[in-house]
């Protein structure tokens, strides 16, 4: 009778490597600010990274390709006034990139395709609500221009970028600091943990607790929680005796966790990274070297232990591909980009595979950068899954698409102005017509002179960006 000793799974063999050191950033002064936060963003055309620098916040942005030493001079994002918290790629848009900082706004950024000259100051919009500083932003997975960020005032606060009014706040929710929010896959809901040591699941549009959970680990020091497939949620924190512990909770049953393990009595907060395509969750503690991994499945334990990338360097915080942004031709799975003191290490995760062929189980569709809902359909209730793609042929991220914001004018909510007094005013008005439709008509002139000009630009830069890539 054979009995079967060891799980199958694809991705037992699964191994970290990082990658040659020319393919490193170097010499980039990664910030000192004390935060649970990251520090770093990643997709398939850049990686950003908070940085330090004086009288303000500013992170610094790179074209995947640049690798090497960073130019001291290389230009930065600034337009903050106090130390910039937390940074995000827009998952619909490659060019557009939001931050969270200490003065208390979020603002957002479009970043050109080329490199630019100068320091970038103005921010596309600029998002003020909380009242203390700001150290969460995520983006909806599947709505476009919708954006969250939680602050140290204890607020959600859910905004629209094209417009930049508010569209939700939640308060009175939580009643301390937030440590983490995290969308599921369809963005329905949010999951929360908080100093008083509660996890809640969020309905956001309907501004209720659906469900919480207290003390889900019985140590004092942060938790962390994300959702994993099925609507479960993952959790890590710490045991009363400081050790490192990852739980996973099914939202049916809240009272009791599906899986409680303990790791270690390391004291960095771990933050985990989960990829839906694989069910594998990355747990990365601030301050650690190793990178430990984990697979999520329906049968007991449920949580397996796969490996651990361990290096001699610590992490300050750690960045994660998008799976768009990954090599499929090298059975890459996940690709973290590490931050030491003055640099970046990528680490490339891999599956080892014989042939060179796109391995179907490994890649199935995964979300594109097409939103699935606008704005205002997510706020009236609509839920859409994300629109996914194939990676069989790679995939090419798509050319700078501008965020276009209009802002909403006050003045519509007004009432309509009462009966004009005078009937001087409106002989006036009657004879000037002719003039005014002039003016409109030489208004309109300047606009298409401009907007010629700006296509002009725009050619001239991106043929510039091609010399400087040596591809002409």
């Amino acid at each position: 009778m054979s009995r079967r000793v060891v799980r199958q799974s694809k991705f037992r063999h699964v191994f970290g490597q990082p990658v040659k050191a020319d393919q490193m950033y170097e010499d980039i002064r990664v910030s000192k600010v004390t935060c649970d936060s990251s520090f770093c963003a990643v997709n398939p055309k850049f990686v950003a990274i908070i940085v330090e620098s004086g009288g303000g916040g500013a992170f610094i942005v790179l074209p995947l390709a640049k690798t090497g030493r960073v130019d001291k001079n290389h230009p930065l994002v600034t337009g903050h006034t106090a130390p910039v918290l937390d940074i995000d790629w827009c998952p619909h848009n490659d060019n557009v990139i939001a931050s969270a900082s200490e003065d208390t706004t979020v603002m957002v950024w479009q970043i050109p395709d080329y490199v630019p000259v100068r320091n970038i100051t103005e921010p596309v919009v600029t998002l003020e609500g909380h009242s203390k500083r700001v150290g969460i932003i995520s983006w909806h997975p599947t709505a476009r221009n919708v954006l969250l960020s939680a602050g140290c005032d204890n607020l959600v606060i859910l905004w629209n970028v094209g417009t930049g009014e508010m569209l939700l706040v939640l308060e009175d929710m939580h009643t301390d600091l937030i440590y983490n929010v995290g969308w599921n896959r369809n963005g329905s809901l949010l999951v929360t943990t908080c100093k008083d040591k509660k996890v809640r699941i969020i309905d956001p549009r309907k501004q209720q607790v659906v469900a919480e959970k207290a003390k889900p680990h019985d140590g004092a020091r942060p938790i962390r929680a994300i959702f994993v497939a099925d609507g479960k949620i993952f959790t890590t924190g710490f045991s009363k005796m400081s050790e490192r512990q990852l739980g996973l909770w099914d939202l049916k049953n809240f009272e009791e966790p599906i899986a409680l393990q303990e790791m270690d009595t390391s004291n960095g907060v771990l933050l985990p990274f989960y990829d839906p395509d694989s069910s594998i969750v990355y747990l990365c503690g601030k301050g650690d070297s190793s990178i430990r991994y984990f697979e999520i499945t329906d049968e007991a334990p449920y949580v397996h232990y796969l490996n651990t990338y361990s290096s001699k360097e610590p992490q300050r915080g750690m960045g994660f591909m998008p799976k768009r942004g990954l090599d499929v031709s090298k059975c890459e799975i996940a690709r973290f980009f590490k931050l030491h003191e003055r640099k970046c290490e990528p680490i490339v995760m891999t599956v080892p595979r014989k042939s060179d062929l796109f391995q179907d189980d490994l890649y199935p569709d995964t979300p594109g950068p097409e939103p699935a809902l606008e704005a205002d359909e997510w706020l009236s209730g609509k839920d859409a899954e994300p629109i996914l793609i194939s990676l069989r042929d790679g995939y090419v991220p798509v050319k700078n698409r501008e965020l276009k914001v209009v802002k909403k004018n006050i003045l519509d909510n007004k009432p309509p102005p009462g009966p004009r007094r005078s009937h001087s005013t409106t002989c006036d008005a009657d004879l000037s017509r002719p003039a005014l439709e002039e003016v409109l008509e030489e208004i309109r002139a300047l606009k298409e002179t401009v907007q010629a000009q700006e296509k002009r630009i725009s050619d001239l830069e991106n043929k510039l960006c091609q010399f400087t890539n040596g591809t002409d």
